[in-house]
């Protein structure tokens, strides 16, 4: 079953004289708080939002008792399929609800990946999320990374979402298995964007988007660290490309895993699950946000996947086997 539907919308609202004299697409951003800016500018162009019946730039000054009158349709952005996918959800309400996704699982159809996708599988849990963009999914793990994730389930939850990443105040925390001992924790500050000559990758360059990440040990072994990484922005495949950057490179990470290592003398039970653990070893474990409704900070943890558990068993008993 596909779903297309459009969302009528229809505000009123009279400038306040406190607003008065500013640029039209700043007084709506205020008035008409639960749409993100970029969308009223886009109304607003679109002759959707008039001034006292009268089709306006975004830049033009309104003043004090003018009338600002929304008609539009939000339409869904594109024609997707909502699949019965079994969903781990960890909390939901009327405006948010957060998921635990599992490998393999993609986030949101593309070329390879019409359907099959969490947001095939949102779609059939909450139909309702076809008229909020992109069906409220407003960050993404990669197709192999487990853990959190939070989707807003209306429009005024995925803007001020949206908000909160840009501003920095949701926190997104994972663990990761790397390849090569941590001698301690640090930051990562080092722009990403796609790779001069595989346009498939990320790396880091001089004219890619800033990025941060902050990385602590929790456990070292002989070859590798389990480590805790902090993000502080959110750029495609950050943890994966930051740690291969400085040289510590996710387990299993097929793509930027770079050398494969193996503790010397290892089991041959060691170096099976090594050589065959079959995605990249990153699971996100903790988020915390402010709830878009009521403001109150909300925290949730996550499980580590099972195939984490059993790496970290065998690097701990092949760790305990060389002491001494």
């Amino acid at each position: 079953m596909s779903i297309i539907s459009k969302q009528a919308i229809h505000l009123r609202a009279d400038v306040p004289f406190e607003l008065g004299g500013q640029r039209l697409d700043q007084i709506a951003a205020q008035l008409f708080a639960e749409h993100s800016r970029s969308r009223l500018a886009t109304w607003i162009k679109g002759g959707q939002l008039r001034v006292d019946g009268t089709t306006m730039r975004p830049k033009d000054t309104v003043h004090t008792g003018a009338c600002l009158e929304l008609l539009a349709e939000l339409e869904s952005q594109g024609e997707w399929q909502a699949q019965d996918i079994e969903l781990n959800i960890v909390y939901e309400d009327e405006h948010i609800l957060v998921l635990d996704k599992p490998a393999g699982l993609v986030v949101h159809p593309a070329a390879g990946h019409a359907d099959g996708t969490l947001l095939n599988a949102l779609l059939h849990h909450a139909p309702g999320l076809i008229s909020v963009p992109r069906a409220g999914i407003v960050h993404r793990l990669d197709k192999d990374t487990t853990g959190l994730m939070v989707v807003a389930k209306t429009l005024q939850a995925q803007t001020d979402l949206v908000g909160q990443l840009q501003q920095r105040s949701v926190s997104r925390i994972y663990e990761s298995l790397v390849a090569g001992v941590l001698t301690s924790g640090g930051t990562i500050d080092a722009p990403i964007g796609r790779h001069g000559q595989l346009r498939q990758r990320m790396a880091v360059v001089d004219s890619g988007k800033p990025a941060v990440s902050h990385y602590r040990v929790l456990e070292r072994f002989r070859v590798h660290t389990h480590a805790r990484i902090k993000l502080e922005t959110g750029r495609t495949h950050q943890i994966r490309v930051h740690m291969a950057h400085i040289g510590y490179p996710l387990v299993g990470d097929p793509v930027y895993g770079g050398r494969f290592r193996i503790p010397p003398a290892a089991s041959q039970t060691m170096v099976q699950t090594l050589r065959e653990f079959p995605r990249q070893a990153l699971h996100a474990r903790f988020l915390e946000l402010n709830h878009p409704a009521s403001g109150e900070r909300m925290k949730w943890a996550s499980d580590l996947p099972d195939d984490f558990v059993w790496l970290l068993t065998l690097l701990r008993q092949d760790r305990e086997a060389f002491v001494g």
